[in-house]
């Protein structure tokens, strides 16, 4: 699971809003400040069956990860 959507920088964050990208997800463009992390390691999960590839992308860790649960709800 994504640490994301528990930080309080999500909704202006860069590199969550590639992940966003990666899992063919719409973009809030409401606001214009961007926030870009420090130390993000991305987590990529690669589910395989027999027609078919399916990457799970993933924020695993964050030095810029400041915690504020359920802010990605408001």
């Amino acid at each position: 699971m994504c640490i994301c959507i528990n930080c309080q920088h999500v909704k202006d964050c860069t590199t969550y809003k590639t992940i966003l990208v990666q899992h063919d997800q719409p973009i809030s463009r409401e606001n214009d400040i961007i926030f870009t992390p420090k130390n993000t390691l991305v987590q990529i999960n690669m589910n395989q069956s027999l027609y078919n590839v399916k990457l799970e992308w993933d924020i695993a860790e964050c030095s810029s990860f400041v915690e504020k649960p359920g802010f990605w709800l408001t």
